[in-house]
């Protein structure tokens, strides 16, 4: 692990799949999310792996822009403010779909 990073602290897969859930999800209800799987590192770090669906992307625009990924990583922010998001997303291929991903942590102290 990077030594500027900070500590994290490692919450339940359940804890953290929910929360993304909540975050990744339009519906007030929560019952359509993005979210495709939860990677847990053994730093206490995770990786959200979740549809490109969740960005509206202009005619023309591949990707997600910058200013989307920071609107997403504000939403993490207010979600729950112990959440640390790191600089690098992208986009993954996983199981045979092409998706997008974000890595993050919650502070352990």
């Amino acid at each position: 692990m990077d030594k500027s990073l900070p500590q994290f602290k490692a919450r339940p897969q359940e804890a953290v799949a929910a929360f993304m859930t909540r975050v990744l999800s339009h519906d007030p209800e929560h019952k359509k999310t993005h979210l495709r799987e939860i990677i847990i590192y053994d730093d206490g770090h995770y990786r959200a792996i979740f549809a490109p669906a969740y960005f509206t992307l202009q005619p023309g625009q591949a990707e997600p822009s910058k200013s989307q990924w920071s609107n997403l990583k504000k939403r993490m922010k207010r979600h729950d403010p112990q959440v640390f998001v790191f600089k690098e997303t992208g986009g993954i291929r996983h199981q045979d779909e092409e998706l997008v991903y974000v890595d993050f942590g919650f502070f352990a102290h």
